[in-house]
């Protein structure tokens, strides 16, 4: 987004960064690489290997990083870890 600010006025920058939607993408890797990954771990964690259909897949990822993101640790928990 940083381009758009050195080849346009402030505004127009703005402007048009509000229609775009970034995504990372590894130096060395595409899309369907990211996408097997995170299929295989969710599959690792208990994702069935058929699911009837796109809405009961979304409420099975939404589940699981439900439990993934409530057992987070921060860096602080991780400090008195080794503490």
């Amino acid at each position: 987004m940083g381009s758009l600010y050195e080849a346009f006025p402030p505004e127009e920058a703005e402007r048009l960064a509000s229609c775009f939607e970034v995504h990372h993408t590894p130096r060395h890797g595409s899309w369907l690489d990211m996408a097997e990954v995170e299929i295989g771990c969710l599959m690792r964690h208990g994702l069935p290997a058929r699911v009837a259909g796109r809405d009961e897949f979304e409420r099975l990822v939404k589940a699981r990083e439900d439990d993934r993101n409530a057992r987070a640790r921060t860096v602080d928990d991780a400090r008195h870890k080794l503490s």
